[in-house]
């Protein structure tokens, strides 16, 4: 399986939090979390992408819960999965081992830029055929993450 994401999200983040404060600071906040923004957003549409294709034709919901055991791994995350339909799985976080990390190095506003944002860059990478929708993050203070995925009917026919 390799070193679990979240490792590798703190390795990362040795480079990239001190480089994203130095940009801000000669940018401006704005301008430059729009350029990383855009930076890794091709990078995990990219990487989506790969792994969608990777992915045995199986169903749904078992694609949806084999990319949470990816993100999970290393007990990253404490979540519970419902599909209570064959194109929709109901995902909740309750615990966020990324945003205790990014919080423990004072970081969290760069945690959700640099961490929770490429889940929907992520997602773009299957092509269209899959949303998802997420209201609130722990990472930004919320009791839990509630992210939703729904197949599109061009894929589930």
């Amino acid at each position: 399986m390799g070193i679990p994401l979240i490792e590798r999200v703190k390795i990362q983040a040795q480079v990239l939090v001190p480089l994203v404060r130095t940009l801000q600071t000669e940018l401006g906040e704005e301008r430059a979390n729009a350029l990383v923004r855009k930076s890794l957003g091709d990078l995990y549409r990219q990487f989506g992408d790969a792994w969608w294709q990777a992915q045995d034709p199986s169903k749904f919901d078992d694609k949806v819960g084999k990319l949470f055991k990816m993100f999970a791994a290393g007990d990253a995350l404490d979540y519970e999965v419902s599909s209570p339909r064959p194109d929709t799985v109901e995902l909740n976080v309750a615990g966020c081992r990324y945003a205790k990390f990014y919080q423990e190095i004072g970081a969290p506003e760069l945690g959700f830029l640099l961490t929770c944002s490429a889940d929907f860059t992520y997602v773009e990478g299957f092509g269209g055929d899959v949303q998802v929708t997420r209201t609130q993050t722990i990472m930004q203070g919320a009791d839990h993450c509630d992210f939703r995925f729904k197949l599109t009917q061009k894929e589930a026919e």
